[in-house]
């Protein structure tokens, strides 16, 4: 079955600076070059969308000094590739509880999801200030407020409130760096994704790494709760 849509875990800039004797920082600025690398990538292979996890609800715990430079590191993209990208005819968008954004980042947000709106090709997603519970209750909350009847209330109602509305669930979630869990991405909508873990930690993960996740996705056999093609043939 071919990908249609793939999300990445980003993880392991800070033990990839640190095993340099370089900051945390400077991880997270080397990092940034991988997600042009996985975006070109993603076109080149006729993704319908990919998902960057960016920045989770939980990095708000870290150090003040930390996030202030996350925060500038994602202006900075932001503002540098914003005109690149949606020349490539790419749909931006940014998923979370954004409203807990500096208020220059949130405007960078609008003016790249406003440039790129009637764009029709890959839709290339940054999960900012998110998670996953946070957004099901979001989801719910804003059904509570339209007044939605209990018996009108279905798997595709909550979809549909959620942030990721109008984008097909992720057929295969890659996390770097050796972690072998979701941190709270994505709950709902990976009920049904592939996983695939690496070692590599993610300022190393580029074009060749990519492509091997996605062929070891494709070797795979998805049967979604029925019987596999191979037992299908048998029987």
């Amino acid at each position: 079955m071919k990908i249609r849509h793939a999300a990445i875990i980003m993880d392991g800039n800070g033990r990839w600076a640190q095993s340099r004797g370089w900051s945390r920082i400077k991880g997270h600025r080397n990092g940034v070059k991988r997600v042009n690398e996985c975006i070109d990538t993603a076109i080149e292979m006729g993704l319908e969308a990919i998902t960057f996890y960016t920045f989770s609800m939980e990095n708000w715990q870290r150090p003040p000094a930390e996030v202030n430079a996350l925060m500038k590191i994602l202006s900075a993209y932001l503002k540098s590739e914003m005109k690149r990208l949606n020349s490539l005819n790419i749909v931006f968008r940014a998923v979370g509880r954004i409203d807990r954004l500096p208020s220059s980042v949130r405007k960078l947000i609008d003016q790249f999801e406003e440039l790129t709106r009637n764009n029709t090709g890959l839709i290339v997603s940054s999960a900012l200030s998110y998670g996953g519970r946070a957004e099901i209750v979001d989801a719910v909350k804003k059904m509570v407020t339209e007044g939605i009847e209990v018996e009108a209330v279905s798997e595709e109602m909550l979809e549909s409130h959620l942030y990721t509305k109008g984008i097909p669930d992720p057929d295969l979630i890659i996390r770097t760096s050796g972690e072998m869990r979701l941190s709270n991405f994505l709950l709902w909508q990976s009920a049904y994704s592939e996983f695939y873990f690496t070692d590599t930690l993610w300022p190393d993960f580029g074009r060749d790494e990519f492509m091997k996740a996605v062929r070891e996705y494709n070797a795979r056999d998805r049967r979604f709760g029925g019987l596999s093609n191979k037992a299908e043939k048998t029987n």
